[in-house]
């Protein structure tokens, strides 16, 4: 998770977190989770294509579909203490000529952000509480495929959420997780003309990918 509301987001999702993530890339690669993104959108073609990843922190997935053979990649991100670990990730792969950063509020400056091909929400829905308009958003810039993440509607998901946000409220703390609910993500962006094409359960997250009724090739 490295996207929320603006409120409590530097400190949440600060340097030691990104200095975190870029270690553990580094070591692990992606975790399977982020690792189904990039299958799916590869199944779907990435070949020549540009994403748009909304809160993708050091940029891992970005990196792998560069890999993979996408033109290049935008990430937008609300939390600025990402960038250095991200720049040098993709300095050291060879890929910061087609990679670009941003540092806003997608879901309230999306107007500022060109469309993509593929656009990527992983882990970030449940750190913004207003889903409508950051899904509605990111549905309205994919020109082909949405690829969404979200927690399961389950009890141990809730207990969690209810003590994490109890934790952050003792530390006064702005954070919040938020846990909503997962048909009404999927139809906010059914509503913008994407149709279901996967939708998979884990024990924690759920993944799904969005398509357009017409796919050109």
């Amino acid at each position: 998770m490295s996207c929320c509301a603006g409120k409590g987001c530097d400190e949440f999702f600060d340097e030691r977190v990104a200095r975190r993530d870029a270690r553990r890339y580094r070591r692990r690669g992606l975790d399977g989770t982020a690792q189904r993104i990039v299958e799916l959108t590869q199944r779907r073609g990435i070949d020549g294509k540009t994403v748009l990843e909304v809160g993708g922190g050091v940029g891992a997935i970005q990196l792998e579909l560069l890999k993979a053979g996408a033109a290049r990649t935008v990430n937008i991100e609300l939390s600025p203490a990402y960038d250095p670990y991200a720049v040098e990730l993709l300095r050291s792969s060879g890929l910061d000529g087609r990679a670009e950063r941003q540092v806003l509020d997608f879901a309230e400056q999306s107007d500022e952000v060109d469309a993509a091909d593929a656009v990527v929400l992983h882990r970030v829905v449940c750190c913004y509480p207003d889903y409508e308009a950051l899904v509605g958003a990111a549905a309205e810039h994919a020109r082909d495929q949405l690829l969404l993440t979200f927690p399961r509607n389950a009890w141990w998901i809730r207990l969690g959420v209810r003590t994490v946000n109890r934790l952050q409220q003792l530390r006064r703390s702005a954070f919040r997780v938020y846990l909503h609910a997962p048909a009404a993500i999927l139809e906010v962006a059914s509503s913008r003309g994407l149709q279901v094409a996967t939708r998979e359960r884990g024990r924690l997250w759920e993944v799904a990918s969005l398509e357009r009724a017409t796919h050109d090739t």
